[in-house]
């Protein structure tokens, strides 16, 4: 499989507290996607039309500026997760993918969600990571057990890759 690193956008530490699980279970590096400029709990407000958030996701060519890059160029395969927001990633996950070259590399979306489910967010993350080999992904919760997570890596039978 060689070398793999979690990565992850959290806006409000649920999905960094799953991602914090994986890398520890399997002892990987981690690496938070950081926005340039951090969401609010008034950016987050999804029932208003006029929250950050809402806007940003309305228009599928919104890219958020990161804090910074993260390197990817030493690693095989990338867990990359994320909250759902509108039945998808965040946009800021493909301004993450857009910023490098994932050719060759295996991508696993995992995600935390109040409700949906992972839809078309792999075909979503293809596009901004062409070249790349992007695994469905799952939905899981940031309560999730170790023995839980290193189950489900266990059957993404990522070493036939």
């Amino acid at each position: 499989m060689g070398k793999t690193l979690v990565t992850y956008f959290s806006a409000s530490g649920v999905t960094k507290k799953l991602a914090e699980t994986i890398a520890e279970t399997q002892k990987w590096d981690i690496k938070e996607i950081e926005p340039a400029v951090p969401y609010s709990d008034a950016d987050l407000n999804w029932t208003d039309s006029h929250s950050r958030s809402t806007v940003e996701m309305r228009d599928k060519d919104s890219r958020p500026e990161m804090k910074q890059p993260i390197d990817v160029s030493g690693y095989d395969t990338i867990f990359v997760g994320f909250p759902i927001w509108w039945g998808v990633a965040p946009h800021v996950v493909n301004t993450f993918l857009e910023s490098q070259d994932f050719s060759g590399k295996t991508i696993v979306p995992f995600a935390t969600s109040g409700g949906s489910g992972m839809g078309h967010t792999a075909d979503e993350l293809q596009k901004s990571a062409p070249g790349a080999h992007v695994r469905n992904g799952r939905v899981m919760s940031a309560r999730e057990s170790g023995k839980a997570v290193a189950q489900w890596i266990d059957g993404l039978n990522l070493q036939f890759i």
